[in-house]
This record gives structure tokens, sequence and C-alpha cells, in this order.
């Protein structure tokens, strides 16, 4: 084969062989891999097998497979069996394990067992990197998005979903029994084992029915109303696309806005973010080890008691408000057209005239002041105002609080496109390393354990993006 770039034959012994760590390169990823975790309290972190029995057959050291799984969580690789596979044909697992092999029981029986753990060591992570001086001045950006769960959506029941699947097999029904009965009046229409096959049928769908009822049982004592079956933590929610939805989880990430590191993160399955915004804030302090910082966030987040609770921790949130006006959509002054008077405690509305405090009532635990005037009657613009007798505008006591970030957000007008550049790259990568079928695991401290080891591995590329590798391995050991 000439004019080619040959291989060394399959057959050529060498003198002196090649050593394993020769295979390896001194800025290779793997080498992060091993230091990082070498250098780990794991007992402190509570892994179960860091102090081995006295007696029985000796287990696998928790280093070994910790290693195995953010190797392959690096690599893309989730599965416990193509780990097993990769531990035989990996030269960088093979380097990285020391040879060692464990089965693929051993190694998803290990990331089912050590959860707590695992995410502990996320956590000390983010911790190193905040010694490193990796994150920003506390600007962080929150948001949460949708992961598919191992539950398809012909698994889970919502009380619409069971009714409408209710009404077809009750269709169904009728259309055999239809057959029946047609085949009863004239026998020669349809042949003898069309009738047994029919029968068959009408009983498996009395069958399905029955199931459908103990389901909807089941159903009413759950406090979201809807139940799946394969994993039984899911939940159906909503997406961006409209009229789509998917089966799965809400994760919650904070991410820091200088070199785009997943400070926190929260697997939930509450279908919204309206209440989860206090809760990352809090988080994210305790993560970064500091009091103030500022926090985007879409308008998703928009709540009126989160932004408070945000407020008297020390968060400036900075959440656009969502405009849902009705009185907006009919071509009506908006309760933006109304100014407050803080020390006369009033309103001005666009005709100059003076809404007064009338009342105050409390609803959803919210106090909330009612004002309206009393020359809404005369008023010679009042078919732009409202169609009732007199305009009420509603004020919650603590309005000020909002007011005061809208006028944040005013000065800042590219916080939207630093949200977005900022988190949802980092969504969009989580869900191209995970595939098309996201989550393995089910249930929900199962799935945080496996988005921990996601979140890590994610870290980890960046860390290494940003400091080198070698000069990541040199700050772990310090």
């Amino acid at each position: 084969m000439k004019r080619y770039v040959e291989g060394e034959s399959r057959s050529q012994s060498t003198l002196f062989p090649e050593s394993l760590d020769e295979y390896i390169a001194e800025d290779n990823p793997v080498r992060v891999v091993d230091v990082f975790v070498d250098e780990l309290d794991l007992k402190g972190f509570g892994f179960e097998g860091a102090e081995p029995e006295a007696t029985g057959r000796p287990a696998y050291h928790p280093a070994t497979l910790l290693k195995i799984y953010i190797y392959g969580y690096l690599n893309r690789i989730q599965s416990s069996r193509r780990l097993e596979r990769e531990t035989h044909r990996n030269v960088e697992l093979i380097w990285l394990t020391g040879r060692l092999s464990p089965d693929f029981k051993t190694i998803a029986d290990f990331r089912k067992d050590n959860g707590p753990a695992i995410r502990r060591v996320c956590r000390e992570f983010v911790l190193l990197c905040r010694n490193l001086n990796l994150f920003s001045d506390a600007l962080v950006a929150i948001d949460g998005s949708k992961f598919k769960a191992v539950n398809g959506r012909d698994r889970n029941f919502t009380k619409h979903k069971l009714k409408a699947r209710m009404q077809q097999l009750e269709e169904s029904i009728a259309r055999y029994l239809g057959d029946l009965d047609r085949a009863d009046r004239d026998p020669r229409s349809v042949t003898e084992t069309r009738v047994e096959h029919l029968k068959e049928k009408v009983e498996t769908v009395k069958a399905q029915m029955r199931r459908l009822k103990q389901l909807g049982k089941q159903m009413a004592q759950t406090a979201d109303g809807q139940i799946s079956l394969t994993d039984p933590d899911a939940r159906s929610m909503a997406t961006s696309a409209r009229g789509s939805g998917v089966v799965g989880y809400n994760v919650q990430t904070a991410v820091d806005a200088k070199h785009h590191l997943v400070v926190t993160h929260e697997v939930t399955n509450n279908g919204t973010d309206r209440a989860q915004l206090s809760s990352m804030g809090q988080q994210t302090q305790e993560a970064l080890g500091t009091k103030k910082i500022t926090a985007l966030a879409d308008r998703g987040y928009y709540a009126g008691p989160e932004i408070l609770k945000c407020e008297e921790v020390g968060i400036n949130a900075l959440v656009p408000k969502s405009r849902t006006s009705n009185n907006l959509a009919k071509g009506q002054f908006d309760k933006r057209d109304f100014r407050y008077n803080s020390r006369r405690d009033e309103y001005r509305c666009p005709a100059g005239q003076r809404a007064i405090w009338r009342k105050t009532t409390v609803e959803d635990g919210r106090t909330l002041h009612r004002y309206w005037s009393s020359a809404c009657p005369q008023c010679p613009i009042k078919g732009k105002c409202t169609t009732g007798a007199n305009r009420h505008i509603v004020r919650w006591e603590h309005e000020a609080v909002l007011e005061a970030m809208e006028k944040h957000l005013e000065k800042m007008p590219d916080a939207a496109r630093i949200r977005r550049q900022t988190v949802e790259h980092v969504f969009g990568t989580l869900k191209s390393w995970m595939g098309s079928t996201h989550f393995l695991m089910k249930r929900l401290p199962n799935v945080r354990t496996e988005m921990s080891l996601h979140v890590l591995a994610y870290n980890l590329r960046r860390a290494m993006q940003i400091l080198g590798v070698v000069p990541l391995m040199r700050a772990i050991r310090a």
C-alpha cells in the first residue's frame, strides 16, 4: 500500500510494551475526573461503601464507580449497560478504573443508592468554582425548562384525558354491539370467527373501562388531579409551543452571567415557574456565599409574593410583568394609565379625577386596597374606562415593591437579552447531551440525582474550557 499512511502490524510484538498511562495525554479531560474524585471526602459525603466491610466479598470502591459515571455523563454515555461495555473497550475508562469492569447492575445500583451523596458532589464543584472566582458579581439568570420523563403521554391521565378515553371506549363498545346485533339478525352477513372476535373485543374494552374507572378513583385522591403509570412522580406539563405538552419534570436552574456556569439547580414536578423564584434565589445566595444578588427571570416567574420574599432577603429580582389586562384587550384604559400618589394614598385617573381609597379586602392571603372615584358616572370618557358604575383600581399592600422593580428594569433594557443568552444555551446543551429520551430514571429523587450528574458534567466541561485541563487539575489539588 504505497503512498498511504500505514499502521503497525497486529502480530508485531514489542520488547518494551507501552504503559497504559502513555495512551492518555497530559491534557486529556479524563485526568480532571480522576483528580477531582480522588480529592473528595467520599465518606464525609455519605457514599455507601466508603468504609469497607470487615467480612464478605470485597466491593468496588465508590470512587471507581463515581469516576465511571462522571466520565459517562461528560461523554453522553448515561446508560449503565453502555458504561459496562465501555469499561471493556474504552482506553480512557480502562485507564480511569485501572482495568476494572463492574457489571451494569453494580453501576446502576451505585447511582440509585447514592443520590444525596452525588448531589453533594455537584455542589462541591460549584464551591470549587466559587473559590476560583469563576462567578460574576452575583448576576444570575433563573429559568425553567421541561424535560421528558420515562413515561409516555398515553401512560399519563388527567381528568380531561380520562373522560375523552372513556368516551372513545363507549363508542367502540356501541360499534361492536351493533355488529353483533347485525350478526343476530342475519347470521350469513358475519362469519362465526368474526363474531367470536367481536365478543373478545367487547370483553377487552369492558376490562379497559373498569381499569379506567379505578384510575379515576385513584386520581381523585391526588392533589393535582392526574396520575402517571410508568413514573408516578412525572406530570403532564404545557410547553412554550402552542398546544403542546410533555410528561416529565420542570428543571430549574440559576446560571451565572459571567461564564455561564450552573450555580444551582432543582428538579420539580410543578408545571409552572410561578412559585420558584424565591426558592431558587435563596439557593443561589447560599451557593455563591453572598446575600446581595441580582436575579433575571422571564414573565413566567412574575408573582407578587415571590418578588416580595426576594426583596426581604436581599435578592434584586428583575422580572417583567405579564400584560394580561382584560381592559387593555377591550381597548380601554389599563391600570398603568392611573397614577398613584403615595403621600395622599390615592390614584389620579386619565380624566384628572381623584380615585380615593374605599375599602380593603383579603383574597388568597393577600391584602388588597380598592380605589374608585365618585365622578365616574358623569365622566365624559367613561366608555374608554369601564362598563360598570365605577372603575375600581385594586392595589396590593406591597405594590411599591413591584413598582420599584419595574423602575429597575427600565434602567436595564438589555436584561431580557442577557437572560436568554445566559440560561437558554445551558438548557439546549443539556438536552442535546441527554438525547431524545432525556431522563433514564424514575421517581423524583432519582431524577434529581441524574440531573445533578448532568449539571456536574456541564460545569466540569465549562471549567476546562475556561481554565484549561492542566491548570484546573492544579487548582483542584491546591
